[in-house]
């Protein structure tokens, strides 16, 4: 994966009804550590990495690259929003497109917060980068992934088997504007 490119970066935070997203500051380290550690954030992602690991490995500043969100509630952060490109994907249709991730905290799981930060930092890069494409890849087994992927417009390209599971590759088209 690599970043966004010519993409001006921190933008400034993008504030939504309920949420702010914004570039990880020193305070998140501690949110990072259990998002990262968290094994239910991870039942479709392999498997959550050690805390002590964690503990030992995350800077002052966590996940602090062009791309990355915090997502923010009430100043606490609650999940991640990211935007990157993606350079090596085993889907040609996938290749040197966006790719949208985003990874919530249990607690925040069934409030919508992460369909109100997914479409603010899409609505973001429709702005940063006008006519890109945007992919995301789930697992199907992950029913609530799924969900919010046609709740933001991805539609499927194709089903592939990946990590013995398998996944589903949804592709979002750019916004035109109506004229």
């Amino acid at each position: 994966m690599e970043d966004l490119g010519s993409v001006a970066w921190p933008p400034e935070p993008i504030r939504t009804e309920r949420l702010v997203l914004r570039e990880a500051e020193a305070r998140d380290r501690a949110g990072f550590i259990e998002l990262l550690a968290s094994p239910e954030v991870h039942t479709y992602l392999g498997g959550p990495r050690p805390r002590h690991a964690l503990e030992r490995e995350l800077s002052g500043v966590p996940e602090r690259w062009p791309g990355s969100f915090v997502v923010d509630l009430d100043g606490s952060m609650i999940g991640q929003i990211l935007l990157r490109r993606t350079t090596g994907h085993s889907r040609p249709a996938a290749a040197g497109k966006a790719d949208l991730g985003y990874l919530f905290l249990p607690r925040a799981w069934g409030f919508g917060y992460a369909a109100e930060a997914c479409a603010a930092a899409l609505g973001w890069l429709a702005g940063a980068l006008p006519g890109e494409s945007v992919m995301l890849t789930t697992q199907t087994a992950n029913v609530g992934s799924m969900r919010l992927a046609a709740k933001l417009g991805f539609t499927e390209v194709e089903p592939f088997e990946a990590w013995g599971a398998e996944q589903w590759l949804g592709m979002r088209s750019p916004v035109t504007p109506s004229g």
